[in-house]
Formats: structure tokens, C-alpha cells, sequence
């Protein structure tokens, strides 16, 4: 059971996709970001997030590394994005053609095209 002058935290970060890893820790209060990155044991464990580009959040939200966290916080860190979302989605689209994707997909029946 924590007291009052202790934290209980998450840190979460995902290697690669549909692979996440969450630790739980008790930290004493205050507590910034890198403390709890510290205490975590994640940039021991994986090394590719310790340097300045990783992108660093509380409950989805950005956060520097030196804000102080609140009881319950949930620390993410992200990975940078291997394809651009919008290039992705224009590839499906050229993959799959308009009448596989979006509006077009389901028809009813003595609709109009494109409704």
C-alpha cells in the first residue's frame, strides 16, 4: 500500500506492433518523466529509446522530460512512425481501387453511386 508521499506509476512503451510492455512502479513524490524512465528499467532494457528523439507522453498528451507526474500517471513512450499515415492510405487506395474502399464498399441496394 502506497502512502501519500509515494506515486504509483506506469510506464509503457511497444517495441514493435501488437507487442506492448507496461511496468508498474511505486516512486517517491516529486517525480519527474526521467525519473520514472530511470526507475522503470526501459532505457536499459531498450536502448533505441534513449536518445533525444523519442517522443515522451503522459496519458497521450506530450511531455518533457522534466514535468512532474501525479499519482496514477501513465508515462508513454512512442515510437517514431516507419510510413507516413497519409502515404499508407493513398496506397491502399491505389491498391484496392475506389470501388473497394470507403464510401463504396457497401452499396445498397437501388442506391445511387456513391451513396
Amino acid at each position: 500500500m502506497a502512502n501519500k508521499d509515494q506515486l504509483r506509476l506506469s510506464v509503457v512503451y511497444a517495441p514493435k506492433a501488437r507487442a506492448v510492455h507496461e511496468v508498474t512502479l511505486l516512486a517517491s513524490s516529486p517525480c519527474s518523466v526521467l525519473q520514472a524512465l530511470q526507475q522503470s528499467g526501459m532505457l536499459l532494457r531498450y536502448p533505441e529509446i534513449d536518445n533525444h528523439e523519442a517522443l515522451i507522453g503522459v496519458w497521450g498528451h506530450r511531455a518533457k522530460l522534466e514535468q512532474h507526474l501525479l499519482d496514477h500517471d501513465r508515462v508513454e513512450i512512442y515510437r517514431p512512425l516507419r510510413v507516413d499515415p497519409k502515404v499508407a492510405r493513398r496506397e491502399r487506395f491505389v491498391s484496392q481501387g475506389s470501388r473497394g474502399a470507403g464510401l463504396f464498399v457497401k452499396k445498397r441496394v437501388g442506391a445511387k453511386a456513391g451513396y
